[in-house]
């Protein structure tokens, strides 16, 4: 029986050129679509400083959004839903069997962060709205306990689940997949390290909502995080294209 050697296991070539191209079609249609969501909430509602502010000022605005706003809040929760294809996709591009294990724990960790942030981000469309819907009648004990819900609901969904945890996976995520592209050298190395930077910045600055001390460090993520996705997503875009002539010189 011949030996078998690490090209048996290698992706078909159509395989290795659609890896890269979903992932980093993904990958730039989440960057694009949290650019284009957060400045319009940020100009519509005043997002994120708005979510420093009580129930009583934020659920009567929420509302003034209007079906149009719920719409742009729905599609919010929905673009860390992205991370699954991509996920897919880069698990075809790094599929040397040394790298797998590490492969699929990255994949795993994109899927859990997807699903954590989509979990924090549809409390706005859904529980906060029918709050705010019910805000306007409701006598004042009532709204006390309106308010109650609302802080709760952004404590749980919003700062544990959807922020921290849904950060913590993206950001191991990001480690882990830029460290296995380091090594099978299929991005170019400087890609790889922006993405384990950007890892390192992002574990740091997800601790905002503990301690003000990482701040600066925040702000500097906002910033590096949609840059990041959209080098990430060109660079697999371009490898996609090469893929089928690196295909050709490995036969």
């Amino acid at each position: 029986m011949p030996q078998q050697t690490a090209h048996d296991f290698a992706a078909p070539p159509t395989m290795v050129m659609t890896g890269p191209r979903l992932a980093g079609a993904s990958l730039l249609l989440a960057a694009i679509g949290f650019i284009a969501v957060f400045s319009i909430l940020a100009g519509s509602f005043d997002y994120p400083d708005i979510l420093d502010r009580s129930a009583g000022e934020v659920l009567p605005r929420l509302l003034t959004l209007g079906t149009s706003g719920r719409a742009v809040w729905a599609l919010y929760a929905a673009i860390p839903l992205l991370l699954v294809p991509a996920a897919a996709g880069l698990s075809v591009l790094h599929d040397a069997p040394e790298h797998r294990t590490v492969v699929r724990l990255a994949s795993l960790l994109a899927v859990l962060s997807g699903i954590s942030m989509t979990v924090g981000l549809v409390r706005w469309p859904s529980v906060q709205w029918e709050l705010a819907q019910a805000w306007g009648t409701a006598s004042p004990d009532q709204r006390a306990t309106l308010s109650v819900l609302y802080d709760g609901a952004n404590m749980m969904l919003g700062r544990y689940i959807g922020e921290f945890l849904g950060e913590l996976l993206l950001n191991l995520m990001f480690v882990l997949f830029s460290a296995v592209a380091w090594s099978d050298r299929r991005l170019p190395r400087w890609v790889s390290g922006f993405g384990i930077a950007s890892g390192v910045i992002g574990l740091v600055a997800m601790w905002r909502n503990v301690t003000p001390a990482v701040s600066v460090v925040a702000d500097v993520n906002n910033a590096i995080l949609p840059l990041w996705l959209v080098v990430w997503s060109v660079a697999l875009l371009r490898e996609g294209r090469l893929s089928p002539r690196r295909a050709r010189l490995h036969r």
